[in-house]
């Protein structure tokens, strides 16, 4: 029978019939250029199963074996390919498929084609905790619901195993020792023939990497998360790693990969990438948005077919609120919720420290750890490794999801784990180191727009509660029932939280307003709180009141959310706020009742296999009551307490505080008003001098620009010297501020001008569209003075000021000819007054209408 050739026998396999090649015992697949594949032997469809024709033209390493496309094997084969000389030989485990096994791969270049030589060397296991999971689930002949808190024991930061991709050195933080190291660390490391226990980290890696983490140790920065990233040479090796060093317990634990020759092999993200998706994101104005741009983005960088924006609620249930895949993708979760229990507190706990992970392939065998006996019993804390194993009932939940290769990336929202960046695909997937790290950075700036979306959106709604509260507050300063003020004025009660009635309870009488139960129901309501509440509560909020108080339950249409809170400490007075019944339905991922199931023997809980849509209807419930207005409302009940119920001794106090409010703000007030004074006098100084120079320039053109530019100035002079005079500091009297402008103006044109002014009177505007105004009248009003008179030196005038529907309407008019035939009512001149006029009616969104009557008249409407 043929036999593989012997290495360095190149093209013994290009020999070789295709029936001689199914006569060998080793799998013999022939490859092209692009993995494509060409050949597939007797050996290889016994290997894995497929019959030849269901495999020959399709890409071995991403569509019939996509295990092997990782920088270990597709990597080796292209770097191979690159350098001319394709001539690899080294072991690789393959997980479900073909194995668990143990092989020796060969790569040969070939006279046409590539050829791949897999030999199997040893059948394995999948590890007793993944062995013992599977047992369970092929005995189980039933669901049942368990306590969720056992999954919360399960010890998954110390897995003792990582995933195979890698390989990790664990040492002692102070002498870089090696106690503990991956199986597979013999693979790589120079001289790893020898044990590696007891051996210095320098005696194993390069001395610049172990200085830098030294360096790091140091200075405190390699704890906590923080960790140091290097590329490493490895002393006879060719390819490259990417390193990773954390410190953790006591331990620093360096995990290497092997790196792609080249960043194009496995789709590295590349910066410009990540700082468009950064600038999507940061457009996004919703939540919704946000979490839409999120999703496409991250799956666009890691070539997930699917990936979720998944959020946690009050009671860290789960929702995909944003999901985005490819269109063959069958299993939709965009929209459902999961019970808190598919996430335990402790895997949520681990999310918050280490806050991504990556499995490339769930059915992967992992490589245990092995410790020297200098380490101890205890095992060593994977808390921080990149490359850990996953828990098996965790592995188990993706399966029954259909999900091989996955991605969570923790969504921190001011240090609380708000959601989770979940990516999905059907086949083991590798994402490339560079391409982590820029999804992690892309989560993290989704998770900065959420804070900023939720910042402001809270903001706005609390700032309108606390003028609320503040108006409820005065009215009672100035009144003696507070009943009363707070529930028959402009303002009451029921403009706080939402809330559509409230009520007081004052020792036997009962005011409500809005949609409520009955006064007697109230009343017995405020005797249940006042017997149930512990003697430091002095509040209580509910969503579903009729399920805490039953008593309610023929009112849950209007009383299916309560917040009540006492205002003194005899419990006599109550506010109460109701919120209406809210019927919905809640679609989950399974039947939540049934969120995990009893296992057999050493297992002890297995995940649930179902994720069918599941509708629960829910009635009873209401939109819950935020932390924050519980809060505003204790607060609201102690000014109750202390402005009323305590016969107004803390009036003077608040009095006071009030008086010295308008104490400041009449200073503020004279201060701005002192302000507008001294700009407009600087204004005037600052014109008169312009017009010393004018005067002792005798050049025609420059007189002029100093007189137009004087002109300019005192318009300027005018709005200040307005607001001062004004009534208010935001608002200026049009007229008023024209008429003495064109007064001005008329001076300063000197004998032989004059200006007939007809001004609304009490016509306010802002300040920012009386500047423009005045620099527009200023203009116009020099220009028909040069340009607009029938004899030189002498010229009337016509300025009007009045109302225009919601606006202002300004009009100039000269005593002149008029403008000639064809003149452009928007002329596109390069004077100074037209840019200055353009420039200021854009600035205030004004129209400009010009016309003969019978000189030129120009109308500015604003």
């Amino acid at each position: 029978m043929p036999q593989p050739a012997a290495q360095g026998e190149h093209v013994a396999l290009d020999a070789l019939a295709p029936d001689e090649l199914d006569r060998l015992d080793a799998a013999i697949v022939g490859l092209d250029a692009s993995g494509d594949i060409l050949v597939f032997n007797e050996g290889a469809s016994a290997l894995w199963g497929l019959s030849r024709e269901a495999v020959l033209g399709r890409n071995y390493f991403r569509e019939v074996v996509p295990s092997t496309n990782v920088p270990g094997f597709r990597g080796r084969f292209l770097a191979g390919r690159r350098r001319g000389a394709l001539d690899e030989s080294f072991e690789f485990v393959f997980g479900r498929g073909p194995g668990p096994l143990r092989t020796r791969v060969q790569m040969r270049a070939g006279r046409s084609h590539d050829w791949l030589t897999i030999e199997p060397l040893e059948s394995l296991g999948a590890g007793p905790s993944r062995e013992a999971v599977m047992a369970a689930i092929g005995s189980r002949a039933r669901a049942e619901p368990v306590d969720p808190s056992i999954c919360e024991r399960e010890p998954i930061h110390v897995p003792g195993s990582i995933q195979p991709n890698a390989v990790m050195l664990a040492a002692d933080d102070e002498t870089l020792t090696i106690l503990a190291h991956s199986t597979n660390a013999v693979e790589i490391l120079p001289d790893a023939a020898h044990a590696l226990d007891g051996r210095p980290l320098a005696a194993v890696l390069p001395l610049g990497f172990i200085d830098a983490v030294r360096a790091r140790l140091a200075a405190g920065t390699l704890t906590d998360g923080r960790s140091l990233r290097r590329t490493l040479r490895l002393d006879g090796r060719d390819a490259a790693y990417y390193a990773v060093a954390h410190a953790h317990a006591g331990r620093v634990i360096v995990e290497l990969e092997r790196a792609p020759d080249s960043p194009d092999d496995f789709g590295d993200a590349h910066q410009t990438d990540t700082e468009l998706a950064v600038g999507r994101l940061r457009a996004a104005a919703t939540l919704t948005d946000a979490a839409r741009i999120a999703a496409l983005e991250v799956r666009a960088l890691t070539g997930f077919e699917c990936v979720l924006v998944y959020r946690f609620d009050p009671d860290w249930n789960g929702e995909a609120i944003a999901e985005d895949k490819i269109p063959d993708w069958s299993r939709s979760l965009f929209g459902l919720r999961f019970p808190a229990s598919d996430i335990p507190a402790q895997a949520r706990a681990l999310y918050t420290k280490a806050k991504s992970r990556f499995v490339i392939d769930r059915d992967c065998v992992p490589v245990p750890l092995v410790a020297a006996p200098a380490a101890g019993n205890a095992p060593v804390d994977l808390t921080f490794a990149q490359n850990r194993t996953l828990s098996p009932i965790h592995l188990e939940y993706q399966r029954n999801l259909g999900v091989n290769g996955s991605m969570s990336i923790s969504i921190m929202v001011q240090n609380r784990l708000w959601g989770l960046m979940i990516g999905h695909h059907r086949q083991p997937h590798y994402v490339s180191p560079e391409t982590r790290a820029a999804a992690g950075v892309l989560t993290d700036a989704f998770a900065m727009r959420v804070q900023e979306i939720e910042a402001r959106t809270l903001w706005a709604e609390r700032q309108a509660h606390l003028a609320t509260e503040a108006r409820l507050v005065r009215e009672l300063t100035r009144s003696d029932d507070f009943v009363a003020a707070l529930t028959g004025g402009e303002t009451t009660i029921l403009d706080l939280f939402g809330a559509t009635g409230a009520g007081i309870v004052s020792g036997e009488r009962v005011t409500l307003i809005g949609c409520t139960p009955p006064a007697e129901a109230v009343h017995q309501l405020s005797a249940w709180l006042k017997a149930g509440l512990a003697a430091e509560e002095t509040s209580f909020s509910s969503m579903s009141l009729t399920a805490d108080y039953p008593g309610l339950a023929p009112y849950r249409e209007v009383a299916s959310g309560l917040l009540a809170v006492f205002v003194d400490g005899q419990r006599e007075n109550l506010i109460v706020w109701f919120r209406p019944e809210v019927p919905s339905t809640v679609t989950w991922g399974g039947d939540p009742r049934k969120p995990v199931l009893a296992g057999d023997g050493p297992v002890a809980v297995l995940p649930r296999r179902s994720f069918e849509r599941w509708v629960e209807e829910r009635t009873g419930f209401a939109t819950p009551f935020a932390e924050w207005q519980v809060s505003l409302a204790i607060s609201l009940a102690r000014a109750v307490e202390g402005v009323v119920l305590r016969q107004r001794r803390k009036i003077d106090e608040l009095t006071g505080l009030l008086a010295e409010k308008e104490r400041l703000l009449a200073q503020k007030d004279l201060l701005t008003r002192e302000i507008d004074h001294r700009v407009k006098n600087s204004l005037q100084i600052v014109s008169s001098f312009l017009q010393m120079q004018r005067r002792q320039i005798a050049d025609a053109d420059a007189r002029q620009a100093f007189a137009d530019t004087s002109a300019r100035v005192m318009s300027v002079a005018r709005v200040h010297d307005s607001l001062y005079q004004a009534e208010t500091i935001e608002e200026v009297d049009l007229g008023q501020t024209i008429e003495n402008l064109c007064r001005d103006l008329a001076a300063l044109a000197g004998e032989g001008h004059a200006v007939d002014m007809t001004a609304e009177t009490g016509l306010m505007v802002p300040y920012r569209k009386a500047v423009a105004l005045s620099l527009i009248a200023t203009e116009l009003v020099t220009n028909a003075f040069k340009y607009g008179s029938r004899e030189s030196g002498v010229g009337r005038v016509a300025v009007r000021v009045s109302a225009a529907g919601t606006g202002v309407q300004l009009r100039v008019c000269d005593d002149g000819a008029g403008l000639p035939d064809g003149w452009d009512a928007n002329p596109r001149g390069t004077g100074l007054g037209m840019k200055l006029i353009r420039a200021m009616l854009d600035q205030i969104n004004a129209r400009l209408e010009v016309a003969n009557d019978p000189g030129a008249c120009f109308t500015i409407t604003a």
